[in-house]
């Protein structure tokens, strides 16, 4: 079976600003729904840290806390960045096509594109170039194309399609969480901190409910 989920790639780090879990042993961390408090803190962490750079002439400088520092280039960036992307596990075989060091998870629907235009994306660059392309009906996706003998995975377009329909509701599902999340760890930034993530999985900002 053929399973797809959207990861960040997971570095460890000290950090103290708030809760976080324990980075997990595959170095990536799934995205969706169902994590807890202390993992959505971790992917936050995870996708500031990413956006965490000086600013240049085109953004104000940062802030002096050391909370509104570190989220500075998440709320500032037009266009931020997460390591990572989407993960396809192949559980029967036991084979993984990794997202590569060229790929980032706002480049997500880019999977979509290679379904309704075919083509081919690479995602990396050697020693590691993982790369799908579309032949007709199928998605054939090459772990590493530097590597002679490389394992392959396909599967008909059809079905990467549905699997993309889920990819897509478990962001709009860790969106809704992450939302939440900042409505009580960032509280005074819960609006700008939803609208960046918004922005960064290319998906429309939950809506707010009415305050009583």
């Amino acid at each position: 079976m053929i399973v797809i989920q959207p990861v960040l790639e997971a570095v460890p780090r000290s950090f103290g600003l708030w809760p976080v879990a324990d980075i997990p042993p595959s170095g990536f961390l799934p995205l969706s729904g169902r994590l807890s408090s202390a993992e959505v803190g971790t992917a936050m962490m995870l996708i500031a840290s990413c956006n965490d750079i000086d600013p240049d002439d085109d953004r104000p400088p940062r802030p002096a806390g050391a909370r509104d520092s570190f989220l500075h280039g998440l709320l500032t960036f037009g266009s931020p960045y997460a390591a990572g992307g989407l993960r396809v596990a192949d559980t029967s075989s036991g084979v993984d096509f990794l997202p590569g060091c060229c790929d980032g998870l706002e480049d997500w629907r880019d999977w979509q594109r290679l379904v309704d235009d075919g083509g081919l994306l690479g995602f990396g660059h050697e020693p590691v170039s993982p790369i799908a392309e579309r032949f007709g009906d199928t998605i054939r996706l090459t772990v590493n194309a530097e590597q002679t003998g490389s394992p392959v995975m396909e599967l008909p377009v059809a079905e990467l399609r549905r699997l993309l329909a889920d990819v897509e509701r478990d962001l709009v599902d860790f969106l809704a969480l992450a939302a939440h999340w900042a409505s009580e760890y960032l509280p005074d930034r819960s609006a700008t901190v939803t609208a960046a993530l918004a922005r960064l999985l290319d998906l429309p900002a939950p809506v707010s409910p009415p305050t009583p």
